[in-house]
């Protein structure tokens, strides 16, 4: 039986984490490719949810769909407050945010080279 590569597994797990986040209605979803950029991870996503409660909801279900699926417990920052919180899947890490926390923060730039565009997933 044939293993998977690192990089299959990181994509489908991205495949599984960017419907999730659709699924619970987040807003502006961008991918970015992190690889020869970083060890953190092989992608980041970014989204928005539209209220403090709805940044809690989307997290909370995505990191029980990441341990139920995949076996990984993620590591989550921020749920408790719900303006920005960091889903840490390993390969992929993932912001939430409320649309003025994320504005001010602005990690898409901080990220993307100068050419670069991000991959929006809407």
């Amino acid at each position: 039986m044939a293993v998977a590569s690192d990089t299959t597994k990181s994509d489908a797990l991205l495949v599984s984490i960017l419907k999730s986040i659709e699924d619970d209605k987040a807003e502006d979803i961008v991918q970015i490719d992190l690889r020869g950029k970083t060890e953190i991870g092989d992608y980041m996503v970014i989204c928005s949810g539209r209220s403090t409660r709805q940044v809690s909801a989307i997290s909370e279900k995505l990191a029980q769909m990441v341990k139920d699926e995949y076996g990984r417990t993620p590591k989550v920052e921020g749920k408790d407050i719900g303006d920005w919180v960091l889903i840490d899947t390993g390969d992929v890490i993932v912001h939430v945010f409320r649309p003025e926390v994320r504005d001010f923060y602005q990690l898409e730039k901080m990220w993307m080279d100068g050419g670069e565009v991000a991959a929006p997933q809407n």
